[in-house]
């Protein structure tokens, strides 16, 4: 086993990451921004080096800076988590060429999975179902017009080097073509710094479903079964869950070997995700996410199986140790993004520092975040406070768990997306389990259950500012929250 890993990462990614070195007697280094000089993760970790300023092209992004770090440190390997350089075949040749064990798939798969051209062709080889579209680029209006009448409409063009639904462009009828055409390919060329754009057909409202899969270098693939991200907003996941209330277990074993087929076709190694459109009853291959993902703790919960230890044991070159007939699922999880930001104001990022935090607690409750109690959620990167997870013996249960988890979460200092949170738990649809890629758009109701949230909340958090004030304890208020929840609990103190 490696001594020393240096995590090229920030927040609660770093944090989790360095959680299982620790558990596995590994030594791990932080890499942080003067942004992040003040935050938990490198205080954290066994060692941390300066990388430069904020912006993350001038720190996180800059791969010479990286390695250099690792190699003064003498780390064997770089975890890359998730965003940043995590799926950037570039850096993950640099590490190659110096000789540090990059803990995810090689230069040529992350190459290979990160051109969504090659993508399809290579799951049209393996026997992936993918949607009706074109066979390579598409460069002229004449090939885009013949493809787009022979699947029909809606179509949706796409950037070839794209992802997180940047650029994509939903085309419903003829006449609209040609511009969304030349529209994608300039986004394309500005964003990826290539023009190359495909055609699929579009659905309207599919649910998406991944599956996580583990592969070793020995060629032994398995997968840890599905979850259901269908609650998005611009095409950013916001709530997962696992099982999918939509996947039987016939269904689950059907798409999972796709899953695990197509990971073996192309040569995978390390964790990640098979991503699919589930419609009418049929999956449609969409992409492969070649890293651990945001949502990974829900499929933890449900299975038992560290992933992030999985991912470092494979990097370093140890065989699975796990078969697929151990994989059983047990119970249901469900994930919150807990994000910085206005759901009033079209989910606008709202950074600054946080001057009160009290997480959930209790039974089936999870948290993994990037913060202490007076941390600064940064301009710089992505608004995420913590990631909130919850186990139950079934989905209602875990519904139930998750809206008392949101209940008790309390952040003063900065607007939140809980209230969004909290609306989606109680909204009818989303609790039988009804869902699909454009839920937020189709339920308007959740404007108004989001202000009725939001009220109560603020309720909530001059109760506890008017409890600090007077210098009562957290541990007073916690002990207090036996007599029947927060709110009780205020009233009990701030009366008594």
């Amino acid at each position: 086993m490696a001594e020393k890993i240096l995590i090229a990462n920030r927040g609660e990614i770093a944090v989790r990451i360095m959680r299982a070195c620790r558990e596995m007697g590994i030594r791990s280094v932080a890499v942080y921004s003067e942004a992040d000089k003040a935050a938990l993760f490198p205080a954290y970790a066994d060692e941390c080096y300066p990388i430069g300023p904020a912006p993350a092209s001038q720190s996180y992004l800059a791969i010479e800076k990286l390695i250099d770090a690792a190699k003064k440190c003498g780390a064997a390997a770089i975890h890359p988590g998730y965003g940043f350089l995590a799926e950037n075949p570039e850096f993950a040749r640099a590490c190659e060429r110096e000789g540090i064990k990059f803990l995810g798939p090689s230069s040529r798969v992350l190459a290979l999975m990160g051109d969504k051209v090659a993508a399809r062709r290579e799951m049209t080889k393996a026997r992936v179902p993918i949607l009706p579209g074109t066979e390579g680029c598409v460069t002229d209006f004449q090939a885009a017009r013949i493809t787009a009448d022979e699947i029909g409409y809606p179509v949706i063009i796409k950037p070839s080097g794209g992802g997180g639904g940047i650029g994509m462009t939903i085309v419903e009828k003829g006449e609209d073509l040609a511009d969304a055409l030349k529209s994608t390919q300039a986004i394309a060329t500005t964003t990826f710094g290539i023009c190359d754009v495909y055609i699929e057909k579009y659905l309207p409202d599919p649910r998406h479903i991944e599956f996580q899969i583990l592969a070793d270098s020995k060629g032994k693939v398995i997968h840890l079964g599905e979850r259901e991200c269908s609650i998005q907003r611009r095409h950013q996941k916001l709530i997962e869950e696992s099982p999918s209330p939509a996947v039987t277990p016939a269904i689950r074993k059907e798409v999972g070997e796709i899953a695990t087929n197509a990971a073996r076709w192309v040569g995978y190694e390390g964790a990640g995700t098979v991503e699919f459109l589930f419609a009418d009853g049929k999956f449609y291959f969409m992409e492969v996410n070649a890293r651990v993902q945001v949502e990974h703790p829900v499929t933890e919960l449900v299975t038992g199986v560290d992933i992030v230890k999985e991912q470092i044991r494979i990097g370093l070159g140890h065989p699975l140790s796990l078969k697929q007939n151990h994989i059983k699922l047990t119970g249901s999880a469900i994930e919150c993004r807990i994000n910085a930001e206005d759901p009033f104001n079209g989910f606008v990022p709202t950074p600054g520092k946080i001057s009160r935090y009290i997480p959930p607690g209790g039974p089936g409750i999870r948290i993994d975040s990037g913060i202490a109690g007076s941390s600064v959620i940064s301009p710089f990167y992505d608004p995420m406070i913590a990631k909130l997870i919850v186990w139950g013996r079934n989905r209602n249960e875990a519904l139930a768990r998750m809206k008392r988890a949101l209940f008790e979460y309390v952040i003063v200092g900065t607007k939140t997306n809980t209230p969004f949170h909290k609306a989606v738990m109680e909204n009818p649809r989303f609790m039988k389990g009804e869902l699909g890629t454009h839920f937020i758009e189709k339920e308007i109701g959740l404007m108004g259950d989001m202000k009725r949230m939001a009220e109560e909340e603020g309720q909530l958090a001059d109760r506890l500012s008017l409890l600090f004030h007077e210098r009562k304890t957290i541990a007073a208020i916690s002990a207090a929250t036996a007599l029947g929840g927060y709110m009780a609990a205020a009233r009990e103190i701030s009366h008594g």
